[in-house]
């Protein structure tokens, strides 16, 4: 039977008239990554701080590593930690002072927390920067801080709300390893984003987010399948050609083919990789259609989520229909 840190069933906020959250439905296993993934305003904070105990929700029920998160807030707090979207270190204390500081406020000793400070320092590369102010930090260096500071008491379930909003993709990456590390050890992170990649690279499973409601639920493989898997995508030289080549498409894939004639460009969704890429390369050159450009990919996170709500994640809108949940045949 699989063990849930993070669960969420039927969360409803409200602001005013707005729905901030609508029947938002959650079930996070333990020591996974699970990835939020929506526009801006879509719910994904929202979510986050009604599960960290730092917002009243309006309906439904939660409970965080076995806590109820309205009754029992105290000791869901015991056992998280959280990172905002922006860094909550004072910036006039240094790297190292910062985290002693976090590791008081959390209960420990001082000699416990000037022992616990120097490992994360160690841990997350700041050691050199250590006695620094953190006004002078990098942003990635700054994040990495936040990050150290919200493990000072190694949390059972950790919240990242957007970690690496604003950072280069050197520092983004530092960020990643340190998340797949945290998971490594035993931690459950529950996970916002914008970034497809982000999803993609961390998470063992996305909830799609639209308007306060979870639109689809899988794994990222999983989500992608919703829209045929794999395309073969093919420009040809001459555009008077696509009509012909379009037809050659429709014979052999298996979907409607998607024409672009301003690049020329045509694809279409295939169930075998290998013979739909054979049989689309033999046609063409059997019709003597010339190419410029042919090849395989795999559908992403932005088709998914376009496919499921008519718009990408980066862009906001109204609400949509009820829930995909793809599970494994």
């Amino acid at each position: 039977m699989t063990a849930f840190e993070v669960r969420a069933e039927g969360l409803g906020k409200r602001y005013g008239p707005t729905r901030a959250l609508d029947s938002f439905d959650l079930a996070v296993p333990t020591g996974t990554v699970h990835g939020l993934l929506g526009p801006n305003g879509a719910g994904k904070t929202t979510a986050v701080r009604i599960l960290a105990t730092l917002l009243r929700f309006d309906a439904g029920r939660a409970t965080v590593a076995g806590f109820d998160v309205a009754r029992q807030p105290d000791e869901v707090r015991a056992r998280i930690g959280l990172t905002g979207q922006y860094a909550a270190v004072d910036e006039t204390l240094s790297g190292r002072q910062n985290l002693e500081m976090f590791g008081r406020l959390s209960g420990l000793g001082g000699r416990a927390a000037r022992r616990r400070a120097t490992e994360l320092l160690g841990q997350f590369g700041l050691d050199g920067a250590a006695n620094r102010s953190a006004g002078g930090y990098s942003g990635g260096m700054r994040r990495r801080l936040d990050l150290a500071a919200s493990l000072v008491r190694p949390p059972r379930v950790l919240f990242l709300d957007e970690p690496t909003t604003g950072l280069d993709p050197r520092s983004r990456n530092q960020v990643w390893d340190i998340v797949r590390a945290l998971v490594a050890d035993g931690a459950t992170v529950l996970l916002t984003t914008q970034y497809l990649e982000e999803a993609d690279q961390l998470a063992d499973r996305i909830s799609m987010i639209d308007a306060g409601r979870v639109v689809a639920e899988g794994t990222p493989d999983e989500l992608k399948s919703m829209i045929d898997g794999d395309r073969i995508e093919v420009v040809v030289r001459d555009a008077a050609d696509l009509p012909r080549a379009e037809g050659i498409f429709a014979r052999i894939c298996a979907g409607k083919p998607e024409c672009d004639p301003e690049l020329r460009r045509i694809s279409a969704p295939v169930a075998d990789r290998v013979a739909g890429l054979i049989g689309v390369v033999q046609a063409l050159r059997d019709a003597g259609i010339a190419v410029e450009d042919i090849g395989l990919r795999r559908a992403t996170l932005d088709e998914a989520f376009l496919h499921l709500t008519g718009r990408r994640p980066e862009e906001a809108g109204e609400p949509v229909g009820a829930v995909r949940k793809v599970v494994p045949a």
